[in-house]
Order: structure tokens, then C-alpha cells, then sequence
């Protein structure tokens, strides 16, 4: 054949492949949003100036003086981020505080007047000479609100806040993610006016004119708010996404604040942009370094829940780290990662679908180009499809013997826009098809969990599409069981009960402060344990002898003769505030704050502190975000309160509140509700407790 005779050949074959591609459909990612979808796992680094109060959200009146690292290694942060196979670092420029880890020539609120390096420390700088030798990549968070500048909350602080944003995007390398978050208003100390500032969320910041900086300057980075314009929050700080998890999103209806934030747990099935979710969550339960919470690292169990409603519900995964005062991740959060990374690598070690005859029901023409093979290519660029009549088709994966699985991975080419409304996932079990999973969206990627079945070949069937499904990858493993930590818990008469969902495995706990295993007492049923203590338990299984992490629970002083002197209620209904489980919860509607809250505890306790857990319900109510603490030895005579402050960020993590104050002697505790979250006219209980000498 000649070569012009070639030339032309190919030229056909190209355009009738060309031709026959499907269409967009709906709206589409941009380049920078699929180089972002392909991240997937990367680190958030709270550092700040809060790491040195003790605190999650300052007030903007710290002195500088107070940030002083012994041994901030960022170079460790990068190191740890890229062992556990994390693909960037965001860090927290500035916080709400106002506080800088740049030394900005706008204000003198910022690492330049800090004791750090003598006033001559970059943090960013230092991250992202970090970055670089990892091959990370780096974005930074910069707060809209700032408690310190005095401007705030007047035109004249957008100017300030957007000359800081052109001193991110111009001085530190290319940037990957620009992260704004929706905390906008409220008491601060604004340059000493120690007041309360409210802004128009949709229209003080000009969104639109901020955002055209970060698209001049850094073209590649991705923006992030609570609708984007280019990544979305997940509408939660737990790290989940929703079973349903659509990267699209009514862009235009949505602002930072926005008040219907549940919403982005799903995004929009006829949304009109491009939208993905990001979810990002905490190693531990606040977002800043604190010493109390050494021992509330997540566990495994938690953190592959969190990588499996995340990453596999087509979402990314951004876990922070609250980096402590020596400036370094601490031993505990790095020990943790590293067990999930290496808990990922054994779940995905072995495809089982590579090599694997794969048939379809349909296949678009011409065949070669959109064949069933293409699903276990290993190549990105390369799709099945049907033709573009055909959204209701089938694939086959034939395993050639009986194999036992658990997971089973699948993307759609997104490139052409998200299809897949619903699927079914079917496994042949001694020449019998029995249902796996039937679930609905799919997108980037999406990660089925389910337990050993011993299969022959599955069977994957779009039911439901809004055109031709592009399906570009499909994976099959079998990962190791992972045992996970029992729950420990105390009911108001001081029973404690041990519970754990892995029925063929035994547990066994201890009850002063020993790490417990095979040695230690054999669980059977529940027990008394009135005094305040610590409690620890473990599951092992009996055949493999694995053991799963260990469980603490610390118990403070017993409720069995605590009583609610008010509000009214029935004991029955009362009891959920003190029955040690998180899912009950008791509370009061109230015409007005403040709502006052007495306990009798029975007798007389040195006090030094009060817990409070919020509703935990997936659509909490009452959450008190202001209070303040009375203490009493006859119940009459309250003096003056003994502390008076907020829940931060307690919206977007309501996780147990403590509330520490000087040890007061007493009897009576009064806890006043002085604000709920939304102006709701209801305070909601899950637990209360109170801390003692």
C-alpha cells in the first residue's frame, strides 16, 4: 500500500471513530477539575495560630508572640503526605483569626512579628520547598472572615483580603486548590472595636470579581466554597458523601453559608455545572492540635469508612492533620495514616477482573472502538458504550472459577459528562445470579463494599441512564477483613455495655488503663462500673487471632442519682440527656433564650468542667452554639458564672463541647443555652456530663 494510499485509510478510520463518539452530555469537567478528580486523596494542614491557644476559632486579639514552633518541620508534613500516598497539602494560611503564616506586607498580624525565626519565617515558603521535594502538590485556605482587621465587615477589608489572596497566587509556585470556606460574621476584635459584625454572605465579598484573580493568576487551581465554582463542600466536616452523589450542582443558587447545605451531600441531578464534592474531615475531632484529643486519633476502621464514603462515592478525600506547637504532625495522626495506607494497598492488591473475558449486551459501532474489553484495559482513554438509543445495557465479567470478592470498583468516562441514574451489581453463585448491590450514581469512581461471595462472573447492568452509559474502568478485589473497635458504653446506672458487630469475635476489656487483649477479661455480658475510670476493650478473632484497634472510653462521676430540676420533663424522656448513647437525645422548645438548664448531682463534687454533646441526628436540632456555667452548693444561690463563651465551628462538627473553668465546689450545676445555631427556638441534648477534680 503507498503511503498516500496510508495516509487516507487512517484518515477514515480516524474519522469514523470520531464520528461515532458519543456526544457531551450535560454539563462537563473542565481540564483543571479533572486533574483535581484524579487527586483523590490529599492532606489539609490546620496550623495556626489556634495551635497555640488551644482553641479552634480565635478571636483576632492573639498576640503574635504566642506563635512559636520549637521544631516545625514541613518537610516531615510532605514526607508523611507522600508515604501514605496523599497527592497535596493544603494549609491554612490565615484562619478566621487574621493571624498570617506569611509574612504579608498588608498587616503586621502575621509570622513577621512572631518570636519564630526572629520575625524572619515563612511557613508557605517552607511548604512549598516541601511540596516540591515530594512532588506534592500545594493549595492554601485563606479565610474570608478576619476577627482582627478593622476593616472588616466595610469595602475597605475586600481590598485587604484580595491583596492577600494576589500575594498567595504570586509568591509561593503554582497552587492546585484555592479553598474558601462559608464562616463569614460575628464577634471579633477587629482592631480593638470587640464587636459583633454581620456581612452580606451572597454579596459583600463580590465573589465573582475575587475568583477572577485566582482564575488570572494560578489558570490550573481549583476553587473551593460550598458551591465551588469549581469543587463543592460535601456539607459536612464527617468525610461522607452520600450513597447518591451527583458531581453536578445548581451553581448559581448556591453561595458560601448557603443555609441549605445538606443539599451538596448529594449535589444536583439536573444541575447546570460542574460541581464535585470534596469531602474533608479531621483525624481527630477538632480541626486544631490539642493534647486532650491525643487519644481520639481516629481509628482504621474509621478511616476506611471515611476513604469508602468518600473517594468510593465519587467524591475526594481531604483528611486533616492538626499539626501540634513543636510545628510537627504528631506521632499518633502519622501512625494512623499509615495504617490505612497500608490497609488500601492490601484492599486494591489484586485485580481480579485484569485479563478477564468481558461480554456486553450492546456495543456501539464501530465495535473495536467502545468493545466491553475496555473496562479492564487499564487504559483511561478508552470506554465501553452503547449506542446513543440504548441507556438500559449489561456487562459480564467471567472469573473462569468460583472466586470470593468484596469490592468491586467502577468509573464512567466523565469527560462526556455524568450518565448513570441507577445499577444493579449481580454475582453467580453456583450457576444462580443473586443480587450484590443495587445502587444509583456512579461518576468518577465508585467503590462497592459488600461481604466474601464466592462468584464465578458478575453481572453489571445500568438500569437507568440519562444517555448512552460510558463506562471506562471496572475492578474486582477480595480485601482482608479489617475488625472493627467495640463501643463502649455507661447507662445512667452505671452499667457499662461493650458492643461489636463482628458476631463470631470475642472482646475483652480492662479497667485500669491496661491495653487489653486474649489476657485480659473475657466480655459476656454487661457489667457495674459506678466509679470514674477508664475502660479499654479490644475484638480478636478467635480463628485468625487479628485483633482489632483498642477501644477507650474515660467515665467520669456516676448519673445514677443525677436529677433534671429544669426544664420540666418525664424521667423517662429526660434520661436520654445521661443514657450514654449518642443517638437519643431530649430537649425543650423555648419562646425565648436564654434557656436555663439545672442538675442535681446527688451530692457535692469538686467541678471543674462540663461536657455537652449536641443532637447527632442526621438533621440536628438545638444545637447550642453560646453558653455560659453556674455553679451552686444549695441549688438557690448561683453567684456569678463561672464561664462564658461559644461552640466553634460546632455547625459543621458537632462533636462533644468541653467546657473547662477554675474547680469550684458544689452540688448544683446551672447551664445556660444563650444561643441556638439558626435562631431555632429549641435546645436538643444527647449528653451532658460534667467534669471533676
Amino acid at each position: 500500500m503507498t503511503n498516500l494510499k496510508l495516509f487516507f485509510c487512517c484518515f477514515f478510520c480516524v474519522a469514523l471513530v470520531k464520528a461515532q463518539t458519543p456526544e457531551p452530555y450535560g454539563p462537563i469537567p473542565s481540564e483543571r477539575q479533572l486533574a483535581w478528580h484524579d487527586m483523590e486523596f490529599y492532606a489539609f494542614v490546620h496550623f495556626n495560630m489556634n495551635t497555640f491557644t488551644d482553641m479552634e476559632w480565635g478571636y483576632g486579639s492573639e498576640s503574635p508572640e504566642l506563635f512559636n514552633p520549637t521544631q516545625l518541620d514541613c518537610r516531615q508534613w510532605a514526607r508523611i503526605a507522600k508515604e501514605a500516598g496523599m497527592k497535596g497539602i493544603i494549609i491554612t494560611a490565615k484562619h478566621h483569626d487574621g493571624f498570617c503564616l506569611w509574612p504579608s506586607q498588608y498587616t503586621e498580624h502575621s509570622v513577621k512579628n512572631a518570636p519564630w525565626k526572629n520575625g524572619k519565617g515563612d511557613v508557605l515558603q517552607e511548604l512549598r520547598q516541601a511540596c516540591d521535594e515530594y512532588g506534592l502538590k500545594m493549595g492554601v485556605y485563606l479565610s474570608p472572615w478576619d476577627r482582627n482587621h478593622k476593616d472588616y465587615g466595610k469595602p475597605a477589608y475586600i481590598t485587604y483580603f484580595r491583596n492577600q489572596l494576589r500575594e498567595l497566587l504570586t509568591q509561593y509556585g503554582e497552587i492546585f486548590e484555592v479553598w474558601f470556606d462559608g464562616a463569614n460574621g460575628g464577634t471579633g476584635y477587629y482592631g480593638g472595636a470587640n464587636e459583633n459584625r454581620e456581612v452580606d454572605r451572597k454579596t459583600y465579598y463580590d465573589w465573582e470579581n475575587t475568583y477572577q484573580i485566582v482564575r488570572e493568576l494560578q489558570p490550573g487551581a481549583v476553587l473551593f466554597s460550598d458551591g465551588g465554582p469549581d469543587v463543592r463542600w460535601v456539607g459536612n466536616e464527617e468525610g461522607f458523601a452520600n450513597e447518591t452523589n451527583w458531581s453536578l450542582l445548581r451553581r448559581d443558587e448556591v453561595w458560601p453559608g448557603w443555609p441549605h447545605y445538606q443539599q451538596l451531600r448529594s449535589g444536583h441531578e439536573d444541575g447546570t455545572h460542574w460541581v464535585p464534592a470534596e469531602c474533608d474531615v479531621s483525624i481527630r475531632p477538632g480541626w486544631y492540635y490539642h493534647a486532650s484529643e491525643d487519644h481520639k486519633v481516629k481509628t482504621l476502621p474509621q478511616l476506611l469508612d471515611i476513604y469508602y464514603h468518600s473517594v468510593g462515592r465519587n467524591g475526594s478525600f481531604l483528611l486533616n492533620f492538626p499539626v501540634d506547637q513543636r510545628g510537627l504532625i504528631h506521632e499518633t495522626d502519622a501512625a494512623q495514616l499509615m495504617k490505612l495506607a497500608d490497609q488500601l494497598k492490601m484492599d486494591f492488591a489484586h485485580n481480579l477482573a485484569l485479563g478477564k473475558k468481558v461480554t456486553a449486551s450492546h456495543e456501539r459501532q464501530p465495535q473495536n472502538s467502545f468493545a466491553a474489553t475496555m473496562v479492564n484495559d487499564e487504559n483511561p482513554d478508552t470506554y465501553w458504550s452503547t449506542e446513543d438509543a440504548v441507556t438500559q445495557a449489561s456487562l459480564t465479567i467471567d472469573l473462569e472459577k468460583p472466586t470470593f470478592i468484596n469490592r468491586f470498583l467502577i468509573q464512567e468516562y466523565i469527560s462526556l459528562g455524568q450518565r448513570v441514574e441507577a445499577f444493579t451489581l449481580e454475582a453467580k453463585v453456583d450457576e444462580k445470579w443473586e443480587t450484590v448491590a443495587e445502587e444509583t450514581t456512579i461518576g468518577y469512581k465508585r467503590i462497592l463494599r459488600f461481604p466474601d461471595v464466592e462468584a464465578s462472573q458478575l453481572r453489571l447492568t445500568i438500569q437507568q441512564a440519562k444517555a448512552c452509559p460510558l463506562i471506562t474502568n471496572i475492578e474486582i478485589y477480595r480485601a482482608p477483613k479489617v475488625l472493627s473497635e467495640p463501643l463502649i458504653a455507661r447507662n445512667k446506672a452505671g452499667t457499662v455495655t461493650i458492643m461489636t458487630p463482628d458476631a463470631d469475635a470475642k472482646v475483652y476489656f480492662t479497667t485500669q488503663g491496661e491495653t487489653p487483649g486474649p489476657q485480659a477479661t473475657l466480655y459476656d455480658q454487661p457489667f457495674d462500673f459506678k466509679q470514674k475510670g477508664q475502660i479499654k476493650a479490644v475484638v480478636v478473632d478467635p480463628q485468625t487471632k487479628q485483633q482489632s484497634p483498642v477501644a477507650t472510653a474515660d467515665f467520669d462521676v456516676s448519673k445514677a442519682d443525677w436529677k433534671l430540676l429544669q426544664p420540666a420533663g418525664k424521667k423517662s424522656e429526660v434520661d436520654a440527656i445521661w443514657d450514654g448513647q449518642a443517638a437519643t437525645a431530649w430537649g425543650v422548645e423555648t419562646t425565648q433564650l436564654p434557656s436555663e438548664w439545672i442538675i442535681d448531682l446527688g451530692k457535692p463534687y469538686t467541678l471543674k468542667g462540663l461536657t455537652y454533646l449536641p443532637d447527632q441526628s442526621r438533621f440536628a436540632t438545638g444545637i447550642v452554639s453560646e453558653y455560659r456555667v453556674y455553679v451552686s452548693q444549695d441549688g438557690q444561690h448561683w453567684g456569678t458564672p463561672l464561664v462564658q463563651g461559644e461552640f466553634a465551628n460546632i455547625r459543621n462538627n458537632p462533636v462533644e463541647q468541653q467546657i473547662r473553668f477554675k474547680p469550684t465546689q458544689g452540688r448544683y450545676i446551672k447551664w445556660v443555652a444563650l444561643q441556638v445555631l439558626d435562631d431555632q427556638k429549641q435546645v436538643n441534648i444527647a449528653e451532658i456530663g460534667v467534669i471533676t477534680e
